[in-house]
């Protein structure tokens, strides 16, 4: 997902700060990528996305179990949050295609001219579809593993759940909107760290950010949902599709709006740049 990640060691911490215009190239050469890769080879990757993030809701299954009720709730949720972040990490630092990336980084080939809005809805239906398959395979594993090695209660799951379905729908979608923001954002700082370390830290911080504020982020959301769903705890299939309808729209705002339009127009504007439209 990330190939700045495999030059991250030659660039050391010395090493000169990329201007907006440098990051922007990179994150256009990425979306770029996604959008050449075959629809098998993407869809692998973004169910393996689906898969990884889960575990963010495993070890955030098992904290719960393990300190709720027992810890002061702020210190809790903020543990929980932690947990939540490693799913991020996985996919990040593992280079999986995630829905929420995405619409960041494939939106800005098509504004540079690179690519087309077919090219782009190609490759948001594929990951998008692939990661909510690979998010409910996991939801379904975690339900029964998680009871069965008496590490999660399957009341944690219906807790996490509530969490994310116990809202208006245009509460969901403005929540959506900042997640989808925060993802976007993601991706261009990980452009701009210059070592793996950093890019690590960066996915931690904003994956606990997410999970800290409940924001709702459509994958991660998903696997959390899911498994309140399936263990029969304080989630139902109505809940779910509330939940998938309006964390979608607002993911799909979010990044795109925030980021890739804003960011786009900063960069360009920034300097001389490879990232300049091309017109074709």
């Amino acid at each position: 997902m990330r190939s700045d990640l495999r030059t991250a060691g030659k660039t050391g911490a010395e090493g000169p700060k990329k201007a907006p215009e440098q990051i922007l190239h990179e994150e256009i050469r990425e979306g770029h990528s996604a959008i050449r890769r075959g629809t098998s080879g993407l869809f692998l990757s973004g169910l393996s996305a689906g898969l990884e993030i889960g575990f963010g809701l495993f070890l955030a299954a098992v904290t719960l179990t393990l300190v709720g009720g027992t810890w002061p709730r702020p210190a809790t949720e903020l543990l929980v949050a932690q947990m939540t972040a490693i799913g991020f990490v996985f996919v990040v630092v593992g280079r999986s295609e995630l829905f929420t990336e995405q619409t960041t980084l494939a939106v800005l080939p098509v504004l540079n001219g690179k690519a087309s809005a077919a090219d782009l809805v190609r490759v948001w239906v594929v990951v998008y579809v692939a990661n909510l398959l690979g998010a409910a395979a996991f939801a379904g594993l975690a339900v029964v593993v998680g009871p069965a090695l008496g590490v999660i209660e399957p009341g944690a799951f219906g807790t996490i759940a509530t969490a994310q379905t116990a809202h208006a729908g245009w509460v969901i979608f403005l929540s959506a909107v900042l997640a989808g923001w925060l993802m976007g954002l993601l991706s261009w700082l990980v452009a701009a760290a210059r070592d793996t370390i950093s890019q690590i830290a960066i996915t931690w911080i904003v994956g606990a950010v997410i999970g800290y504020a409940h924001l709702h982020h459509v994958v991660a959301g998903s696997v959390e949902v899911l498994a309140g769903v399936f263990a029969g705890q304080g989630a139902t299939a109505g809940d779910f599709g509330h939940f998938l309808l309006w964390t979608t729209l607002g993911n799909a705002v979010g990044g795109p709006l925030f980021v890739a339009v804003i960011k786009y127009g900063h960069a360009i504007s920034s300097g001389p740049a490879e990232a300049q439209p091309t017109g074709g």
